[in-house]
């Protein structure tokens, strides 16, 4: 490359990256106020905490994605078994640190070690009830990519009663691959 080329590409360079600082900027801050919202949440949940048993249940493989060829022959009863760790908020959003290993699609060991987060609408007889949407974030390990840990941040719906939840993770994807619902039970109790 000659000097003028490198001068000129330094300039653009410069010019790109100064006429967005402010976007960066709240970007940044944005990035920096959920990492230091979730390490505190960690801490307060690691601090205090209930006991969870996790059973899941189900991975529905969306139909309107795939084919009858992959569905006739995938699992979709992901039996397994997780513990974890949580809380419950003053308002009723709930917290929690887990680890599950269930029998995937095809018929191997999952697992899954993550953080999720739910925020929650109570109601009924003193609050009983909830309904809430969230996010769940950790790291997956998988036969296909030979346990390597694979980072997932996925949607989280669930609906409880007491310490009964049914909560569900989807998976996005593509044609005849991800865009799964699975679906699990938690127990939460204190000792």
């Amino acid at each position: 490359m000659t000097n003028i080329k490198k001068i000129i590409s330094a300039t653009a360079l410069t010019s790109l990256l100064s006429s967005v600082p402010a976007e960066a900027t709240v970007f940044g801050e944005y990035i920096e106020s959920a990492y230091n919202f979730v390490c505190n949440d960690i801490k307060s949940i690691v601090d205090e905490h209930d006991y969870d048993v996790y059973a899941p249940l189900h991975a529905w493989h969306n139909r309107y994605t795939y084919d009858h060829e992959h569905t006739s022959r995938y699992n979709e009863d992901s039996f397994g078994f997780g513990l974890g760790i949580s809380h419950t908020l003053e308002d009723g959003d709930w917290s929690g640190l887990y680890a599950m290993g269930f029998e995937d699609s095809n018929y191997h060991l999952e697992t899954f070690f993550g953080y999720g987060y739910q925020w929650n609408w109570t109601f009924g007889d003193e609050d009983q009830w909830r309904a809430g949407i969230g996010y769940t974030m950790g790291l997956t390990q998988r036969h296909e990519y030979k346990y390597i840990p694979v980072p997932l941040a996925l949607p989280l719906f669930g609906v409880g009663y007491r310490g009964l939840n049914l909560q569900a993770a989807y998976v996005p994807g593509v044609h005849n691959n991800g865009n799964v619902l699975f679906i699990f039970a938690r127990y939460q109790f204190s000792l």
